[in-house]
């Protein structure tokens, strides 16, 4: 059992010897150590005893665990088995009395929220259809017969997609509990993705855009303006939703989506048409234009809205499809692909994307003015 001085250069480099798993003990801090598995898995552990029994106790793996966060956690240990406690046991019993709602809450309070974009999306399909099915039972007891059966009846509903991304979802959060040693195992592990994805292609007609409009005027004022300026801009709708009134300048029509609400991190400018400038609400107290209802926040989302609208205009929906009609239309019209590449702010990759600083702001300006003017005639009367 080698030992060394445990620092963040030396975590990085430390690794099996011979091929086999190997346990590196600090020489600072007795009983802690980082174990390196065969494979090159690194994980903390505290080796200490608990009566005449010599025990390890795993802490977390690196480097999901920082060095520091698992030096206090060791002491924390040590200290307690030092007063006749037993970390390793407790931790046990803690991982057979965690139900599946408490690792869900521990996720998104520790892991989706503070790093994931899309955390409300998680946060629906947890409470919507993780929880019923499994709210009560211990994490460590979910099997992947159960992952399978709830799979398998979201299947039979035709939700093919919802399917995937719940599938994604639990694997994903269970290799972040896996990975804090809050279970031992990921039953979705080896399990096949339930159904077969094809990419989507679905673009609204021009009569289509029409029902879809009409079909708007039921909804709120607000929810029906952000779905509009979607299909306007061909912005996602994340980005929409989390517009603030000090990102826009209303006397030049500018519009800038800072990087850290842009789903690929970059800061992006859209022009809004004098059409798309007049859909905005009234500003009110709240920095968001469309805020939520306490205005503390954005609004949440749309789904439910966009679920109503396509049954009462009778046409096939979802929310990126508002984003794939107006770049499709706009293609239709004339707008050159790179052009349109920039207004849906894609990833350029190549030497390209290292030079090519133009902003494009001028082709942006054009595009979207004429695409402003051929949706407002394909609306016509219906555009009220």
């Amino acid at each position: 059992m080698p030992r060394t001085k445990l620092t963040a250069r030396a975590l990085a480099a430390l690794g099996p010897v011979d091929g086999k798993r190997t346990e590196y003990f600090d020489e600072a801090l007795p009983g802690f150590s980082l174990r390196v598995a065969a494979s090159g898995r690194k994980s903390f552990c505290v080796l200490y005893r608990s009566g005449r029994r010599l025990r390890r106790y795993t802490l977390g793996r690196y480097p999901v665990l920082g060095l520091a966060r698992a030096r206090d956690l060791a002491r924390a240990a040590l200290a307690e088995a030092a007063l006749g406690g037993d970390p390793a046991l407790k931790k046990v019993e803690r991982r057979r009395a965690l139900s599946f709602a408490e690792l869900a809450s521990e996720y998104l309070e520790l892991h989706a929220r503070p790093n994931k974009k899309t955390w409300r999306e998680d946060e629906r399909r947890i409470r919507k259809t993780l929880l019923p099915a499994f709210r009560h039972m211990p994490a460590t007891d979910i099997e992947r017969a159960h992952v399978r059966d709830l799979l398998d009846a979201i299947l039979l509903r035709g939700a093919s997609y919802e399917a995937n991304r719940t599938h994604a979802q639990l694997r994903k959060m269970f290799n972040w509990a896996l990975a804090r040693d809050l279970v031992e195992k990921n039953p979705v592990a080896g399990l096949p993705r339930p159904a077969q994805e094809r990419r989507r292609q679905h673009v609204l007609r021009e009569d289509e855009i029409r029902r879809f409009w009409e079909a708007l005027e039921r909804e709120s004022p607000a929810v029906a303006a952000s779905l509009k300026l979607r299909l306007y801009t061909a912005q996602r709708g994340g980005e929409v939703l989390t517009m603030r009134w000090e990102d826009i300048e209303l006397s030049t029509g500018w519009w800038t989506i800072p990087g850290e609400r842009s789903k690929n991190d970059l800061s992006h400018r859209v022009f809004l048409a004098a059409a798309t400038r007049a859909l905005l609400p009234a500003r009110g107290d709240s920095p968001w234009v469309f805020p939520n209802r306490d205005g503390t926040g954005p609004m949440p989302s749309t789904q439910k809205s966009i679920e109503r609208v396509r049954k009462r205009a009778g046409i096939e929906l979802r929310g990126h499809d508002l984003r794939r009609t107006a770049a499709s239309h706009m293609a239709s019209i004339g707008v050159p692909r790179l052009v349109l590449a920039k207004i849906l702010n894609h990833v350029e990759r190549g030497v390209t994307a290292v030079y090519d600083r133009y902003s494009y702001d001028r082709e942006k300006r054009e595009a979207l003015e004429t695409w402003a003017r051929r949706l407002d005639e394909i609306l016509g009367p219906s555009r009220g």
